[in-house]
């Protein structure tokens, strides 16, 4: 099949199967089980994408995930995972479908260049805990698969200090077989319309490490430190 006809086959089929769950989704939302669907339909959008997910490890219950970003990928992975929520760079609301689409998975949008709204960014996180499994990408942006970026910790001061043994702090490693072929660098669109015309699948290996424990717990920096070594340990060995 043709590259553009793969696009146009994959953006239907996503359509379609948008149409039938937003209504579904709105009906459990009314029922009171807003977090039934979101993480499904994500998971499916990313097998109609090409994405192919090997899960090694658990991941532990209602755990503050702290993984490495490479692709938009990344989220539908760790949704059908882990059915996580996210913590968000606020750029991907200035589309109001995307924006609403977000929300639905109960993304807490953040704005990482504004350090005057830094209380109310962990408060939000803060809230969210113990609910769910929540992903922050501590990157800060999505590197070019050919290593990580340095973890900032802002967005720790959150969980800092870490008093409470219900939330858990776990490092989460994604592998990809061709991580900078479809690294998503550069323009967003162009970099989706690469990966929907693909005709080899995407195949992705998610590590779900041990969470930290101890002296690595002693702080955001050292909670940041931590588990940058745990995930690039793991990618490499």
């Amino acid at each position: 099949m043709m590259p553009h006809l793969r696009l146009i086959l994959r953006i239907a089929l996503i359509l379609a199967w948008s149409v039938c769950m937003i209504p579904l989704h709105l009906i459990c939302r009314l029922l009171g089980k807003p977090r039934l669907i979101p993480p499904f339909f994500l998971h499916v959008v990313g097998h109609i994408a090409g994405l192919r997910v090997q899960v090694r490890g658990q991941p532990e219950k209602n755990a503050l995930l702290l993984a490495n970003h490479v692709s938009w990928l990344d989220i539908l992975a760790l949704a059908g995972a882990a059915r996580s929520a996210f913590v968000a760079h606020d750029g991907l609301a200035g589309q109001k479908l995307l924006k609403w689409l977000c929300e639905q998975n109960e993304t807490i949008f953040i704005a990482r260049h504004h350090r005057s709204t830094l209380t109310e960014q962990t408060g939000a996180i803060r809230q969210a805990l113990g609910k769910r499994p929540l992903t922050i990408f501590p990157e800060g942006t999505t590197s070019d698969g050919t290593g990580i970026l340095p973890f900032k910790s802002a967005l720790l001061a959150a969980i800092d200090p870490l008093k409470s043994q219900t939330t858990r702090v776990q490092p989460v490693a994604l592998l990809y077989e061709e991580a900078t072929d479809i690294a998503w660098v550069g323009e967003g669109a162009t970099n989706v319309r690469m990966v929907l015309s693909r005709r080899k699948s995407v195949h992705l290996t998610i590590h779900f490490l041990p969470p930290l424990e101890g002296p690595d717990c002693a702080d955001r920096k050292s909670m940041a430190a931590a588990a940058q070594r745990a995930i690039a340990q793991s990618l490499t060995s």
